[in-house]
């Protein structure tokens, strides 16, 4: 491997020190049309092999910018396909580091069926084994599938440039309107990747990230050892309804939580944490942000969103495919009002319904505050699969919120008939004890106790089985 290439470099900071091995360091391109025979193509623009991660296999492989602009050849596609092929016999996760100009021209259809074939090598590796990706240069066009296969995707903030087609090829947009090839556009605005920052930053969160994770589907080994105290109780935990970043942080072990796709849909948090040692995949409903001085800087409606549901749903079946267990933080009372989100809202709560119903690894949904209609029925709720719940004891669970469900019900009674129905509503149908007596609530803890519960109840459920119809897949 070249040392001296920031491809080369970029994998001797990612992995263990001297643990990298490289792979087909002696291919070449074969094609000779347009004077290709007089290029030197070294490896073929690609670095390709394998290392470990805190002692952890991992393949990895890094397109070189400095040969041909690291454009994907024949050759070079076929080092990432060779690679794919062991990760799958090994069990082991697959690191891309992308930079290149995309499909090498001179190579023409024989480069074309190189993409075809690494999409489809992805796409036999989606749910098997974690796919990563990290953006450093340039990845364009028919190359932007790539990430969008993977399971996680990172890119550098100042230098990377993620598109199908580029910012000025867009009708009326230009670069400086509107940069939709950005770090932060598709971030903030696509969902596509789950974290931005310098390339230290970057390579730093992949070994955080594939610490988390197991190395594939049938790999039960992803534990650590617990220092932090099972039973330790948070007294600031009921404090964190509206962060509930703060709150996943707060019960998990030592405060352990790697947020995915941070800046998009922030009403919804997902993210891992750890319990006893256990990863766990967490998502939350969120209403407001606030820094490390305790400032609020964001603020959203209990509500979900189009953007929200998919993003979570996305996230649970990634944490069902690789059997971690799912916590929900729930604090949701209904769906967001607006022409824009009803063009979508129905289909991603749909499709947000369909994967927590769909999921057997062990879910536990902790009902935090409001959790009112079928917004609540969606959020992992027990009607749909949830194997414990768990509310605090302020938690509102029911149709509507007291107040609007009394003035339904003493229409055009005075407002003292009014607020006497709301109190003895909130008593009777939308208090956690209620829900409890119906045997929709299994426990009511208070919520500084929360951690102990959670960890008690994912350990019960440790030895899950759940055995659904035999089908091919589902179609939602």
């Amino acid at each position: 491997m070249s040392t001296t290439s920031q491809a080369g470099q970029r994998i001797t900071a990612l992995l263990d020190e001297n643990s990298f091995v490289e792979i087909g360091a002696r291919m070449t391109a074969r094609a000779t049309d347009f004077n290709l025979k007089q290029t030197e193509t070294p490896s073929d623009g690609v670095i390709t092999g394998y290392g470990v991660i805190d002692g952890s296999l991992v393949y990895v492989y890094s397109q070189d910018a400095s040969v041909l602009n690291g454009s994907v050849g024949e050759m070079h596609a076929k080092k990432i396909v060779n690679l794919y092929r062991l990760a799958l016999k090994t069990g082991a996760p697959v690191i891309g580091l992308i930079e290149s100009a995309g499909l090498r021209l001179q190579e023409a259809t024989d480069a074309l069926n190189g993409f075809g074939e690494i999409y489809l090598k992805q796409v036999e590796a989606s749910g098997v084994i974690p796919q990563i990706t990290a953006i450093f240069g340039t990845c364009g066009g028919g190359l932007a599938l790539i990430p969008t296969l993977t399971d996680f995707t990172f890119m550098e903030e100042k230098n990377a440039k993620l598109f199908v087609n580029a910012p000025n090829a867009l009708d009326g947009n230009t670069v400086d309107k509107c940069n939709s090839a950005s770090a932060a556009f598709q971030s903030e605005e696509a969902g596509i990747v789950d974290a931005t920052g310098d390339e230290a930053t970057i390579l730093g969160k992949i070994r955080e990230l594939v610490s988390l994770l197991p190395a594939n589907n049938e790999d039960d080994a992803s534990y650590a050892e617990c220092t932090d105290d099972l039973n330790r109780a948070s007294d600031e935990l009921v404090n964190c309804v509206g962060d509930t970043s703060i709150a996943l942080s707060t019960i998990s072990d030592n405060n352990v939580f790697f947020e995915v796709k941070e800046n998009y849909a922030k009403e919804m948090v997902t993210g891992f944490i750890r319990l006893n040692g256990v990863t766990v995949g967490a998502v939350a409903n969120r209403t407001q942000i606030f820094d490390a001085d305790g400032k609020e800087t964001d603020k959203f409606d209990a509500v979900l969103t189009k953007k929200g549901c998919e993003k979570a749903a996305d996230f649970v079946n990634f944490c069902d495919a690789f059997e971690i267990p799912v916590l929900t933080l729930t604090n949701v009372k209904g769906y967001e009002a607006t022409l824009c989100s009803e063009k979508g809202i129905a289909k991603a709560a749909a499709k947000l319904t369909a994967a927590f119903a769909g999921a057997t690894v062990p879910k536990v949904n902790v009902i935090i505050g409001k959790a009112y209609g079928s917004a609540y029925v969606a959020m992992n709720s027990k009607a749909i699969g949830a194997d414990i719940t768990i509310a605090w004891p302020d938690a509102e669970i029911g149709m509507m919120d007291a107040k609007l469900a009394a003035k339904i019900l003493c229409d055009g009674q005075g407002a003292e008939a009014i607020d006497a129905c709301a109190a003895e509503y909130a008593k009777l149908q939308t208090g956690a004890e209620s829900a409890a007596r119906r045997g929709y609530v299994d426990e009511i803890v208070e919520a500084a106790d929360t951690r102990k519960y959670i960890i008690g109840a994912f350990e019960m459920l440790f030895t899950k089985r759940e055995d659904r119809p035999a089908k091919k897949h589902g179609t939602v």
